[in-house]
């Protein structure tokens, strides 16, 4: 068995980040319909909720490309925004 890693931090109503040992999404939406970007791409997701009946579609894929140097632009908003709410904690 692996270790794993999963935390996620509620910014704003409807906006949240996930932090992973594979990398950082964020989330947009509510219960029912959301988006979640990532190095991965973006992908929707509609369902009923409480039923645990959905749909989920990629609406988009990360061009292949050489290797890329430095953080991808979804890392560099996850970490930015972390940075963000550390911020406005430690300020309150």
């Amino acid at each position: 068995m692996g270790f794993r890693f999963h935390k996620s931090i509620k910014l704003f109503p409807g906006i949240r980040i996930y932090l992973s040992k594979s990398g950082v999404s964020a989330s947009i939406g509510r219960p029912g319909a959301t988006v979640n970007i990532s190095d991965r791409g973006a992908r929707g997701t509609l369902g009923i909720p409480g039923t645990g009946i959905s749909y989920s579609e990629k609406l988009s894929a990360p061009e292949p490309s050489a290797p890329r140097e430095g953080m991808s632009f979804a890392a560099l908003l996850g970490w930015g925004l972390v940075a963000l709410v550390v911020w406005l904690v430690l300020l309150g």
